[in-house]
């Protein structure tokens, strides 16, 4: 059942603004060499704090939002491998070092956005490390099988080395949960991972969705539905083109690029079309353009359903994951509970058949705008710093 939006949060004694106020703050992202919906969190980020630094592990410069690429950068020692910023994926076992030596011992507060290792960076004496997690490691802990079985021959072939690289990042992880004092997980199907995986709780603030941007544009109604995603195996864009085999009446246009894309070239019938990656100021018209947007895959949360919403277009989701959250069922789109092609399908005929409203999709995106995260991220914060004292800080570290 969709998550009905919380009571706005109550900030702890006196004004987060003075609690926030005159801190040497470091913002960690694993890597940025794409922007996509952790890039938007630590774009919102940058706009909380614009005089701290961003850490990074890899960085393509002039990939991401203004406000980001106008930061100022620190990047680690992998970002000087030839090659790593393009096949950034290939080199994971450096990430765990190469996080461990980003130079934030100097700042009071550390806030990481989190998918992979970021996580992990070693806080100095008495600072206090917030996790803002879009998800635990997934190739390490639930997505494992997904990412290997998904992808080329070639590294099927290595999998049993690539599942003991599974295990052994597993132990790291969990191993380096310490070096965070407050978990904030994108979405409750997040925290009960953390829950799960790190015996921690976390609170529970959704990443911003820049309703701002769609909610006066108009529905062009272009006569194609969407898919709009990352070519990797969890997203399971594969489904959704064998789905339109189905639907020969329709016409589906994918729009994303990735390790997947001559794969799901391969399948795609005559009327599905693979547009590649297109720039950014055009993401805006395709949304608009659109009947209806498909999100096949289980997702932490997933930013493009509210974005679609945001624009009026009503949803065919998987009924699993951070999509629960954030399509509410017969209102806003229609759920499909088993994957395969033909029930993807169904649910899109279903949807076809439904009376959903522009208006019912606009309301429930704009639960998710920018102003509320920002908000409720500064709640956090403030929590976060009054609950851990430098002294508990440095005792805990002790433990270590």
């Amino acid at each position: 059942m969709p998550v009905v939006a919380s009571p706005e949060p109550q900030p702890p004694a006196g004004s987060t603004s003075t609690t926030l106020s005159g801190l040497r703050v470091a913002l960690v992202h694993d890597w940025l060499v794409t922007l996509r919906g952790g890039e938007r969190v630590l774009d919102a980020f940058c706009e909380l704090f614009p005089d701290a630094a961003v850490h990074t592990l890899v960085r393509r410069p002039g990939v991401a939002t203004p406000r980001i690429e106008a930061m100022r950068h620190v990047s680690s020692f992998v970002d000087r491998v030839p090659g790593a910023r393009q096949r950034h994926r290939w080199l994971l076992p450096l990430y765990p070092s190469a996080v461990e030596r980003l130079p934030v011992g100097d700042c009071d507060l550390i806030l990481s956005s989190s998918h992979c290792v970021a996580k992990a960076v070693i806080p100095g004496p008495g600072a206090v490390h917030v996790c803002y997690s879009h998800t635990p490691v997934r190739y390490a802990w639930d997505r494992t099988d997904d990412y290997i079985d998904g992808t080329n021959a070639a590294v099927r072939l290595a999998r049993p080395a690539l599942s003991a690289a599974a295990t052994w990042l597993r132990g790291y992880d969990l191993d380096t949960v310490g070096r965070v004092d407050h978990f904030v997980a994108n979405s409750h199907n997040t925290a009960g991972k953390i829950r799960a995986f790190y015996g921690r709780e976390a609170a529970v603030v959704a990443p911003p969705v820049e309703t701002e941007r769609f909610a006066a544009l108009e529905r062009t109604h272009g006569g194609y539905d969407l898919v709009l995603s990352g070519l990797v195996p969890y997203k399971r864009v594969d489904l959704a083109v064998q789905a339109y085999a189905h639907l020969p009446d329709r016409r589906l246009v994918v729009v994303g690029d990735g390790p997947e894309f001559e794969r799901i070239s391969r399948l795609a019938p005559p009327n599905v079309e693979l547009r590649g990656r297109v720039p950014e100021s055009e993401l805006a018209d395709w949304y608009r353009g659109a009947e209806l947007l498909v999100f096949a895959g289980e997702e932490d949360f997933g930013i493009v359903p509210l974005e679609a919403q945001a624009c009026g277009v009503p949803v065919v989701a998987f009924g699993r994951g951070g999509a629960l959250e954030s399509v509410v069922e017969g209102e806003t789109g229609v759920f499909f509970h088993e994957l395969t092609p033909q029930a993807l399908a169904d649910a899109v005929r279903a949807l076809v058949a439904a009376e959903i409203s522009e208006s019912a999709c606009r309301a429930n995106a704009a639960r998710f705008r920018r102003e509320v995260f920002l908000d409720r991220m500064r709640v956090e914060l403030s929590r976060a710093i009054e609950a851990h004292s430098g002294l508990a800080r440095r005792r805990r570290l002790a433990q270590l």
